[in-house]
């Protein structure tokens, strides 16, 4: 019997269709197996596709989970501001609220919070320390400081390079790139270019998604690597993909920790059902 599925195709950070990252937000009754969550993540071909339940709990809302198209992840930003999105803007289906949490296998509970046509998403800080990493330099075609997570998200690199035309000018080996299991994100001060204080752009050709177009994720490790170094805790940013993307990011603490709270529009491009 074929089981029809809700869907939405939701634009995250980005107040205009085709900006911005894409992601597919599904919402089940129960879990599927998970090669079949695996295989829609493969059909869906987004960066993320992330799928909700209904939490029983009582822990959160929601629980979410996060697939790319050949990996399960421990966090992702964007999608997760995109399900708050979905939930949020649907008051006639999910009720009205202006917040949403959501139960997470690894990465605790999250919370999505609308301020009028905006959102804003806390994540868990991601914390970096020198690392030397000659083979990522390598892959990525430019000299640079180059830091390792020890707190966080795990597998996360940070390369501070010298200018935001340095970043915007970067073409990775992607096939070298492959063979690392880091998240690989470049970073510089904006100078002008991109109108923000800081700007970045993201690789991880190992976890199935060559350029990122904007990676909630990474900005949880560049706020509060840009916090020490501006010496301010909140500031704007630009990831500078194709597709490209701007994020309001500030630090700030609750009873769990240090979260970095990231703020953007979401825009729904298509809507309606997944036939499995």
């Amino acid at each position: 019997m074929t089981q029809a599925i809700p869907y939405w195709h939701v634009d995250a950070f980005s107040a205009q269709p085709f900006g911005g990252n894409q992601a597919a937000v599904m919402l089940l009754e129960r879990w599927l197996a998970d090669d079949v969550l695996q295989k829609i993540g493969a059909e869906n071909l987004f960066a993320e596709t992330a799928f909700l339940v209904p939490d029983e709990s009582g822990e959160a809302d929601w629980e979410l989970r996060w697939f790319t198209p050949t990996d399960e992840v421990a966090l992702c930003g964007h999608a997760t501001l995109a399900s708050g999105h979905v939930v949020l803007s649907s008051p006639d289906r999910f009720g009205a609220a202006e917040s949403v949490t959501f139960s997470t296998r690894k990465a605790g509970v999250l919370e999505v919070v609308r301020e009028g046509d905006l959102y804003e998403l806390g994540l868990p800080v991601t914390r970096v320390e020198p690392s030397s990493q000659p083979a990522l330099l390598d892959a990525i075609g430019f000299r640079g400081e180059t830091f390792l997570s020890y707190e966080g998200a795990e597998q996360t690199a940070i390369i501070l390079l010298e200018s935001e035309a340095e970043v915007r000018a970067l073409s990775p080996d992607m096939g070298k790139l492959r063979d690392i299991d880091l998240m690989a994100i470049c970073t510089a001060r904006g100078d002008g270019g991109s109108g923000t204080d800081i700007v970045s752009r993201v690789f991880v050709p190992a976890w199935g998604v060559d350029e990122d177009s904007v990676t909630g994720s990474a900005h949880a490790a560049l706020a509060p690597f840009w916090a020490e170094r501006m010496g301010r805790n909140s500031f704007t940013a630009h990831q500078a993909s194709e597709r490209g993307g701007d994020l309001t990011l500030r630090l700030a603490k609750d009873q769990v920790g240090d979260r970095a709270w990231l703020g953007g529009p979401c825009v729904t491009v298509v809507e309606g059902s997944f036939y499995l």
